[in-house]
């Protein structure tokens, strides 16, 4: 599938499922039992929290949860598609507690990675294996994105969210499977040109009858190995960092504010309203520093990349990768997730490595699954135990998982791992999302509960 193919094949999925919303919510209006199909809100749950006790379930959740946290963020996608079910159907929260205990699974997986990618040097320069200008680029639209994505799932019926997120999920995933067989074949070349190239060195050793020493080939300027604390200090971008941050404290204090205001009130809608230009400033920001950088480099007729991916930056693809952005955080607000599902995929379309693919896509999640813990905190959306419980084990998780993962392609060489990974963990949740989304929905029909768009301010 092509990223032309893959376009029209989203735009296609996505206009034919809201169109058919849209019919579907008038037709219902027309009916004359309307008024009492919409005194049944299928977005309103209500509040089960079961009490943090050794069961088998508990057992079978904690498994789940550690393989999910493991793949997850080694693909740099989190596993929120894998976590929001488990926790629902497995341990017996309601929809919405089960969306606020996944985003703590995130956080802990992330944070986890994060500080153990800090630790590891960039597999082919002297530069950060995490890339802070694809992160300062698509943290702010991401954040944006899981605001404004959060708001729809109030609005938007839920057969329909379910039926998004799978025209999404198994386009990206699909895409990224195709992707991990391109990048198979061209490392089996690599591997094949190194060894013909070695059995030409062997060959014509053993043709030159020279006598010489047996002594260590060793490089005229020998590598250098940095300790742990010198790639530590090349990993952080102080000055970096702390404008990721100050852009995650703004964004809370506009959250934590806003929902001590009445809905749809005209400060509500100030402080929504606030939310777009602090991330528009960020973003724009450094879209005007990638492209000056990069019309600089091509007047000197120097190609070389500006950071990891391997585009230009024009304005045009500038403004495409904030739409992924925004779509990206979008449906990790519809669906709990961190917005890896999209960011993950689109990092490596553009032609990063997968590597720093996966550790900038957890580092972006980290910033971005944060804020919701926070605020779901400050509203009690979550049990404290459980919270804790299932944090430690995606802390544990994300460290192992990448732990393991780095050691496998060291052992074989192949990086495209990562990009299978990834690709299993969200055609997985596909599949979960999928039997969960479409259960619920024959639910609703059976209970002859509204199907159509919700009302916003009366939803709150």
């Amino acid at each position: 599938m092509s990223s032309r193919g893959f376009i029209v094949y989203l735009l296609s999925g996505f206009s034919l499922a809201v169109l058919s919303a849209i019919l579907l919510s008038n037709h219902v209006h027309d009916e004359k039992n309307a008024s009492l199909l919409l005194t049944s809100d299928g977005s309103g749950t209500q509040k089960v929290w079961p009490d943090l006790e050794p069961s088998w379930k508990l057992v079978l959740a904690t498994v789940i949860g550690f393989l999910g946290s493991a793949c997850g963020t080694v693909g740099g996608v989190g596993g929120g598609g894998i976590f929001v079910p488990m926790i629902n159907l497995l341990l017996g929260f309601d929809t919405k507690s089960a969306a606020a205990l996944s985003k703590c699974m995130i956080m802990g997986a992330s944070a986890s990675s994060v500080w153990y990618n800090l630790r590891v040097p960039h597999p082919t320069k002297e530069v950060p294996i995490l890339d802070y200008d694809l992160a300062l680029l698509f943290q702010p639209m991401l954040m944006l994105g899981i605001t404004v994505g959060v708001a729809q799932s109030v609005v938007f019926p839920y057969w329909l969210i379910t039926i998004l997120i799978i025209i999404l999920f198994i386009g990206t995933s699909s895409r990224s499977f195709f992707k991990g067989i391109e990048m198979w074949r061209e490392e089996t070349i690599l591997k094949k040109e190194k060894a013909n190239r070695r059995a030409t060195l062997v060959n014509s050793l053993c043709e030159d009858k020279t006598v010489r020493i047996d002594t260590k080939w060793e490089p005229l300027i020998p590598k250098q190995e940095k300790s742990p604390i010198e790639i530590l200090c090349l990993n952080l971008r102080w000055k970096r960092v702390l404008v990721l941050i100050l852009v995650w404290v703004c964004f809370l204090l506009i959250q934590v504010i806003k929902n001590n205001v009445k809905a749809c009130s005209e400060w509500y809608w100030v402080l929504f309203g606030l939310q777009f230009p602090v991330a528009f400033l960020v973003f724009g920001y450094e879209a005007v520093k990638l492209n000056k950088e990069h019309r600089k480099r091509v007047s000197t007729g120097n190609f070389e990349y500006i950071c990891e991916a391997s585009i230009e930056w024009t304005p045009m693809n500038l403004a495409f990768c904030a739409l992924c952005g925004i779509v990206g955080g979008i449906v990790g607000g519809l669906l709990g997730s961190g917005g890896g599902f999209i960011l993950g995929p689109l990092l490596l379309e553009i032609g990063v490595i997968p590597q720093v693919a996966s550790a900038t896509a957890t580092f972006v999640m980290m910033f971005s699954s944060s804020l919701s813990v926070v605020e779901f905190f400050l509203l009690k959306r979550f049990p404290i135990p459980y919270a804790l419980y299932l944090s430690l084990v995606s802390v544990l998780a994300g460290f192992w998982g990448q732990f393991f993962v780095r050691r496998l392609i060291a052992f074989l060489g192949r990086a495209s791992i990562i990009v299978f990974i990834l690709s299993g963990v969200i055609f997985a949740s596909a599949l979960t999302m999928g039997v969960v989304g479409i259960d619920k929905s024959i639910d609703m029909i059976n209970n002859h509960e509204f199907m159509g768009f919700l009302g916003f301010c009366s939803s709150q």
